[in-house]
Formats: structure tokens, C-alpha cells, sequence
């Protein structure tokens, strides 16, 4: 009854147009059109939606979607939660439509502001209707079996939320980053991977305060070199580089950040590792980056020359 990856986000989002546009053009996903009640589905892949963006004045995740293999696995998960006291509702079938999934189960993240959705049964496109993807990826994005991407969440309690992820949803360490940033502080961050073994699907950290619930989400690229065109849209498009191109040394992932229209980053990035647990072992590095990431001026666009 393990999680089985990362399905989906629902990004409650100010300017739903701004994210169609941002995440056709420059990332490269597939948007539908804008439903009645205002929402967008963006594809990234075979499944008929990944990202749902709902208008909403947060700017701001809202549910992140775990994925299951099997019914019987989610029904006994569920089962695990509620043994365990958390208080789980189930979705009605609205929501279930809105989401494109056969079963849905919620709770609540206890530190994190924002809700666990589990679910089974995603609604796949039919072999007529490909995913098309934007300008410039045309080998798409790492998805699949190990889901689709990572995101990090800013908590108001990391020891609760350390243990939450882990022992509640029973998600898998993969590392940690204990990094000194200054004489007096320290960061630090856990990085959890599921089933499948993306290298972390979720990581939460003990950073400085925030107004947002979650510090960035990352989508992998199939090519390196879709990493540098993603780039360079970037900057010709004149949106904000948050960190440059640069490498990680725990999910190996050479990457860069650029601020999303809802104000928190996007991860873009290449070559992330694949977890076997039977050969992995846990540990703690001391830095975020081994090379690059450039940090930039929050609100200072980088354009070219």
C-alpha cells in the first residue's frame, strides 16, 4: 500500500491566463482551454491533465496528488490513515471529475496549509489525442512511473512535518542537506522518494519564514539540451531567473529556477537519479549545489545583453 509517485498539483492561481501562456510558451507543457468556473488543465504527458490551475488569490499550491497502482492498495492506505487518526474525507465526484480520477481521498497537511489528495484510476488520452508538447521540448518530460516532478513545501513546523511524511505517509528518506548559509545559521532539508524511486518527489525544509506554502515544484526535462532552451526563453521573455544553471549533488539534477506569474519558483531540470533502495544509502550533504545556481535578485529579471 505504498504511494506509488507524485500525480498531480492544484495550483490556486491569480491570473490563470499569465500560467497558460507561461507554461505553454516557456515550459513547454500542453494547456487546454479555460473551463466555465475558470479553470485550465496543463498535460505534461499521456495523462489528460497533471497541473489543474483554479483562480484563486493565494497564488499558491493547494492539493498535491498521490498516485496508486492498485485500488485495493489506495482502499488499505486509507484504511492505515484513518487507523492511524487522521481525519480523511473523500471526494465527491465533482471533484473527482475536476481532478480526472477515478477515487479520491483528502486530508489535511498538518503544518504545510495545503492538501494531500490519494487517488487511483488517472484518465489517460486516447491514442488520437498525443501530447503536444510547446516550443522547444519536443522529447517532453520525464514522467511516467516516477510521476510528475518533485515539490518542496515551507512548513511552519519541520520536526511535524519530518515526521508526518515520514511515518504517516510512510514515505521513503532519501537524504538530507544540512547546509551552513551564515556564521550564526543553518538550513536543513529531507528529501522523501516514493515506490518508484524518483529521487524525491517531496522535500520540506527549515527555512526562513515565508508567505507561500511551497518554495519551488520541479518539472525534468527528457534532454539536457531542453534545460538550455527552456533558459533562454526565459530570458528572452524577460521573466526572473531565481537561480541560474547549476547541479545538485544529492538528486544530481543540473537544472535552473525561474519565478512562476504566482510569485514561487519552477524547478526545470535534467538527469535527476533513480533510487534503488536495496543498494541506497542515506546521507547528509552539506550543500545544495556543487556548482551554479547563481542566486539572483528576487524581483531582478535577467535579461540578455
Amino acid at each position: 500500500m505504498d504511494i506509488e509517485n507524485l500525480g498531480y498539483w492544484v495550483l490556486g492561481v491569480a491570473d490563470v491566463k499569465a500560467w497558460a501562456s507561461f507554461a505553454h510558451e516557456v515550459v513547454g507543457m500542453q494547456a487546454g482551454s479555460v473551463e466555465a468556473d475558470g479553470s485550465l488543465a496543463l498535460r505534461a504527458d499521456g495523462y489528460r491533465q497533471r497541473i489543474l490551475l483554479l483562480p484563486h488569490a493565494d497564488d499558491d499550491i493547494l492539493e498535491v496528488g498521490w498516485e496508486f497502482a492498485t485500488p485495493n492498495e489506495l482502499t488499505a492506505f486509507i484504511t492505515r490513515l484513518k487507523a492511524a487518526g487522521v481525519a480523511v474525507e473523500e471526494a465527491g465526484e465533482q471533484a473527482r471529475k475536476q481532478r480526472r480520477v477515478r477515487r479520491l481521498f483528502w486530508c489535511a497537511d498538518p503544518a504545510g496549509g495545503f492538501r494531500h489528495g490519494f487517488y487511483y484510476g488517472a484518465d489517460l488520452a486516447a491514442d488520437y489525442e498525443p501530447f503536444r508538447p510547446g516550443a522547444g521540448t519536443g522529447a517532453g518530460f520525464e514522467t511516467g512511473p516516477l510521476g510528475l516532478g518533485h515539490f518542496v513545501a515551507i512548513t511552519k513546523d519541520y520536526e511535524a512535518s519530518v515526521a508526518f511524511y515520514r511515518d504517516v505517509l510512510q514515505l521513503r528518506v532519501s537524504d538530507f542537506i544540512r547546509e551552513k548559509v551564515a556564521p550564526d545559521k543553518e538550513i536543513e532539508l529531507t528529501f522523501f522518494h516514493t515506490r518508484t524511486g524518483r529521487h524525491h518527489s517531496l522535500a520540506v525544509g527549515s527555512v526562513a519564514s515565508s508567505s507561500k506554502r511551497t518554495s519551488h515544484l520541479m518539472l525534468q526535462y527528457k534532454r539536457m539540451d531542453d534545460v538550455g532552451l527552456a533558459y533562454d526563453r526565459c530570458v528572452r521573455a524577460g521573466h526572473t531567473i531565481v537561480m541560474a544553471l547549476g547541479h545538485h549533488p544529492n538528486d544530481r539534477m543540473f537544472s535552473f529556477y525561474v519565478k512562476t506569474p504566482s510569485g514561487f519558483a519552477l524547478e526545470l531540470g535534467y538527469g535527476g537519479i533513480v533510487i534503488d533502495d536495496a543498494q541506497w544509502s542515506i546521507v547528509t550533504h552539506p550543500k545544495r549545489s556543487d556548482w551554479g545556481h547563481e542566486l539572483f535578485p528576487r524581483d531582478a529579471a535577467l535579461r540578455p545583453a
